[in-house]
Formats: C-alpha cells, structure tokens, sequence
C-alpha cells in the first residue's frame, strides 16, 4: 500500500517518521495485491485522515510496547498475557485494515522473523521482540484454533 494521498508530506513525516510507505508499495502489491486483504485495505485506508492514522500508530506502538514489557518480563510466549496481546494485536489488524485470520496472523508473525527488515524495526527498542511477537501469535492461533 502506498501512503495516504490525503496527506501532506508533513503529515506523513509527522506520523510515519522516516518509514516510506511508497518505498515498499510495489513489492507490496507484487505479493499481495489482488488479494482479499490486499483489496480491502486500500478501500479502508484510503479514506483515512491524519487523526485516524494518529489512533491507528497509537493503538499500534501501544500494543507492541506492552508486548516488549511482557517479553522483558520473561513471561512466556504461551501464557496469557502474550497470547491476549498477539489477539489484540490481530484485532487491532482486523479494525482497522483486513479480516486478519488466524493463517494471516501467523504468517505475518513469521514475516517479522523472516524479512531482515521488518526484523530490524521491531527489535530497534527491545531485541527479541520480532521472534517473541511471533511465537505469542503462533501460540494465539493455536488457543483459537484447537
């Protein structure tokens, strides 16, 4: 997806910081444009403005910040408190941008541990928070799905 055309440049540097939505948009639509999510994200986004994006980041570093907190808590992946975070956090994917199943989750769960990039990002402020972040998810589903 590329970033919200609604928006100025400064709304952009305001909310993304140095993250570039457009410089990701074509690999992006290569993998998994024309699909479901895919489609039903950019009808969502699209009408965003910058106070949606504001609460959608917010809901977004909260929950990860409170996922960093467990981890370094040494709670594990499979408890509760991980596992209610990773389904808030799939929650939070479905309110705001796509029916995020319980298969969407775990593969995107894996993608964090799986693209050095996103790799990179999630575990700038709290190392292990990517490969964490993952087993919770996979942990989650599993509750879900058994």
């Amino acid at each position: 997806m590329s970033a919200p055309a609604n928006l100025s440049a400064e709304e952009r540097a305001e909310l993304f910081g140095g993250f570039d939505p457009d410089e990701h948009a074509a690999e992006a639509e290569r993998r998994w444009g024309g699909t479901q999510p895919w489609t039903e994200s950019a009808r969502r986004t699209a009408s965003y403005t910058k106070e949606h994006w504001q609460r959608f980041t917010a809901e977004a570093a909260d929950i990860s910040t409170r996922m960093a907190d467990a981890l370094r808590a040494g709670l594990p992946t499979d408890g509760e408190e991980a596992m209610d975070l990773a389904e808030e956090h799939r929650a939070h994917i479905t309110r705001w941008c796509y029916d995020c199943t319980y298969d969407i989750h775990r593969g995107l769960g894996d993608l964090y541990v799986e693209d050095p990039r996103f790799t990179a990002s999630i575990d700038a402020e709290t190392p292990g928070l990517a490969a964490y972040f993952r087993a919770a998810i996979h942990a989650n589903a599993l509750r879900h799905q058994a």
